[in-house]
């Protein structure tokens, strides 16, 4: 019998956790898994009860959902997304939905809007951010792809989406195409590099500041009341006061230093470098994880390479107040290339993209949600066309007051031999982007004297290019003048 309003096909984490969201909003769901025991043990467990109905075959799981139907697909992005489709065809009818809530790689999303328009199915690729918790209480959601579908899937949605403090759900159509999948790519991009500011941020505070986990635990509880006030922020300062019930010991020192990662931040870092856009500070975040996975390699490291071991500041205070002001910065700065790198992607691809909307369903529910966001949105708000983020008047005085502190906690590190990639390559891009003048005029002869690549000049038109015979042996040909 068709009587479920939605259904959702892969029972992991974030799966169960979206179904339970949605039967608890008043909606009735179908839910079906490749392994259908999960199927059972779901039923039997936790959804027991619930407007929840269990199937094990995708025909059965097809015939119960209302028309309309409804599928969104939680499995692992790649050739699983693209099996589960193949799957669902036959038991589907034109003007049926398609949803792909896992984290998808954008263009994959792109081609799967036009292979199914073409069989007269709708398509949406939605980023759903949040993780376990978000999923079951209310997720950030990303939705994009053939926007006549929204309409279809708006009131599920905005209703099991976050809300925000106004009753705004985090959840709006971003765009066409792979655009929810692209925004939520750039999402986790800066969830990257937020969350490795806050590790270097402790790794100087515990290395040079002396402060014992308690001590910490209180600094980020006391941080997240005023502007750093976010999720992350959050979670750190109750992790930081967690202790294991096995040895009684603070937590956080038993944990192992290798971090691991999914994907999304490097596939943000290699699309910013297809467009041009420097996103270093999410390009370290990645390299940082990678360089902790080789944590064999670094132990033998230590006992051969050397350099300044960390001297004890007696100004405690002063590096909390600094490392607070470097956070915030480099935090304005991953924003600043994560939403360079959406304007970019959306000129090139002629996406038409809300950046204050954007700002709006990050606000609440995902992983990056912080007070902060707020501002990002009133900054588009007041210029829809702003080219950086750090021109909006709000962010440049932030930056214009913080910056001593966060050059201060770079000193610091570099002096103690305490590795600060991000927070240091977020510093470097600040002075590179205000900088009205850059050594790559040096670059340019460079390329000019070896490879006769050529040049513009200060005192010539921009568009005009030249070339010199740097040696006197080289001749006046030059290279054809153009730039990926």
């Amino acid at each position: 019998m068709s009587s479920c309003d939605i259904g959702l096909i892969g029972l992991a984490v974030m799966g169960e956790n979206l179904v339970l969201n949605m039967a608890s909003k008043g909606f009735s769901v179908a839910v079906y898994n490749r392994s259908t025991d999960k199927v059972q043990s779901f039923i039997d467990d936790r959804a027991k009860g619930k407007t929840i109905t269990g199937c094990f075959t995708v025909e059965e799981f097809c015939k119960s959902l209302k028309r309309p139907r409804k599928v969104m697909i939680m499995v692992k992005a790649g050739s699983a997304v693209d099996g589960v489709i193949e799957q669902l065809l036959p038991f589907l009818e034109k003007g049926d939905v398609i949803i792909d809530g896992g984290n998808s790689h954008y263009p994959d999303s792109n081609r799967r809007t036009k292979d199914l328009k073409a069989k007269g199915i709708h398509f949406i690729g939605a980023g759903v951010s949040g993780g376990e918790e978000g999923a079951l209480l209310g997720p950030s959601i990303m939705p994009g792809g053939d926007e006549s579908a929204w309409p279809l899937v708006k009131g599920i949605f905005q209703t099991i989406a976050a809300k925000v403090e106004d009753g705004s759900p985090c959840c709006d159509w971003v765009g066409p195409e792979g655009s929810g999948h692209f925004v939520k790519m750039v999402h986790n991009g800066i969830e990257y590099g937020d969350m490795q500011l806050i590790c270097e941020a402790y790794h100087v505070l515990k290395a040079v500041g002396g402060l014992t986990n308690k001590d910490l635990h209180e600094v980020f509880t006391e941080w997240n009341k005023g502007d750093l006030d976010s999720f992350l922020i959050e979670i750190t300062a109750e992790i930081f006061g967690k202790k294991d019930e096995e040895t009684g010991k603070d937590l956080i020192d038993l944990i192992l230093d290798t971090a691991g990662q999914k994907g999304t931040g490097k596939w943000t870092v290699n699309v910013g470098l297809d467009c041009g856009i420097p996103v270093t500070l999410i390009g370290e975040a990645v390299f940082s994880r990678c360089l902790s996975a080789v944590k064999e390699e670094r132990v033998v490291a230590s006992k051969v390479l050397k350099g300044p071991k960390p001297i004890l500041s007696t100004k405690k205070q002063e590096l909390i107040d600094a490392a607070k002001d470097a956070i915030y910065c480099a935090k304005i700065i991953s924003y600043a290339q994560g939403f360079s790198l959406l304007a970019a992607a959306a000129k090139e691809l002629n996406w038409k993209l809300n950046y204050g909307s954007i700002a709006l369903m990050w606000r609440g529910g995902c992983i990056i949600r912080s007070k902060f966001l707020g501002k990002i949105k009133e900054a588009f708000d007041n210029n829809a066309d702003l080219n950086n983020l750090m021109l909006d008047p709000f962010f440049s005085e932030v930056l214009e007051k913080g910056h001593t502190g966060w050059r201060k906690i770079v000193m610091t590190a570099v002096e103690n031999g305490i590795p600060v990639p991000a927070i240091s390559s977020a510093l470097s891009y600040y002075d590179g982007y205000r900088a009205d003048r850059l050594p790559a005029n040096l670059l340019q002869a460079q390329r000019d004297f070896f490879g006769a690549h050529t040049y513009e000049r200060l005192d010539k038109p921009r568009g005009e290019f030249f070339h010199t015979n740097w040696t006197g042996r080289g001749g006046n040909t030059s290279s054809t003048t153009y730039s990926i």
